[in-house]
């Protein structure tokens, strides 16, 4: 039997691929912080001056480019629920933008700044590995989240099974911000330069592990706040006002890390103080 055109017309505009601007917008800023980060990282000029002082601005510059990207992933999920547009397409784009920015970036900025220089010549491909690690991992872990939410399994929704690359991009980008901003007069990064290599495998570990991590999807602008949600909200506003410039040296690894060790102490606290810090209270007493 001849095929109906008319069905196959209507089939074809049912399965018309939606592609929303303002959420996908957000997600190009994504991509495009992770690329300058990476000319920036490329560009930049390690080797000490006469005075043996080094020039950490493109460093610096690349760093600030990471987060902000992680400020720009932030919103485009946010963006697109408030306006109803969650679609396949944006999912999978913000997917690639992150894999750049929060995988390559990062991955990239370790080696060029420690691996490269504190490895013998001989073992440079050591560096390279150790690297590439993180980037698989990452990678690994945006696919399996990809797969959860298709599959619309727990991993993808409230919960995030593993924990989320842009936190892991976030903690090595203000940690090494952090450790440039304590040596920036010395002509090395010293020590601490290692405690890069060692907290990029362990997120590593952390990005495929089964540790379950609030996504905070409920919180947005309509989010209402008492109690505990509010005197977090009050501490941190209040470390801006303070703290100011220096609040991307010391608050935000400490934020990244808190975070981190969420993950391991949220099973053994109370679903009371879980739901006081991880929902919106309109959205628990609709779930009561």
């Amino acid at each position: 039997m001849a095929e109906n055109p008319q069905k196959s017309t209507a089939a074809d505009e049912g399965e018309k691929l939606k592609i929303y601007f303002l959420p996908n917008l957000f997600t190009a800023g994504n991509l495009f912080c992770g690329f300058v980060a990476l000319t920036k990282i490329v560009e930049a000029n390690l080797t000490p001056d006469a005075a043996g002082h080094v020039d950490w601005m493109p460093i610096k510059f690349a760093l600030a480019c990471i987060l902000l990207a992680c400020i720009f992933d932030l919103f485009d999920g946010r963006v697109a629920r408030m306006g109803g547009h969650e679609s396949p397409f944006g999912r999978e784009f913000d997917s690639l933008a992150d894999l750049v920015s929060f995988g390559v970036a990062p991955a990239f900025l370790v080696h060029r700044v420690v691996l490269r220089g504190a490895l013998p010549d001989e073992y440079t491909q050591l560096g390279w590995f150790i690297a590439s690690i993180y980037l698989i991992c990452g990678a690994f872990r945006l696919a399996r989240f990809n797969c959860l939410s298709t599959m619309n399994a727990p991993g993808a929704g409230k919960d995030f099974l593993g924990f989320p690359i842009p936190s892991a991009a976030g903690l090595v980008a203000s940690l090494t911000l952090f450790i440039i901003h304590a040596n920036e007069n010395e002509k090395s990064l010293g020590h601490w330069g290692y405690l890069l290599p060692a907290v990029l495998i362990f997120l590593s570990a952390m990005m495929v592990s089964e540790v379950r991590y609030p996504s905070f999807k409920s919180l947005g602008l309509r989010s209402t706040a008492t109690g505990l949600k509010f005197l977090i909200a009050a501490l941190f506003v209040g470390c801006l006002l303070v703290l100011r410039e220096k609040i991307l040296y010391f608050v935000l690894p400490l934020f990244f890390t808190g975070y981190l060790l969420y993950g391991f102490i949220r099973p053994h606290i109370s679903r009371a103080w879980r739901r006081e810090i991880e929902e919106d209270d309109d959205e628990a007493e609709g779930a009561s």
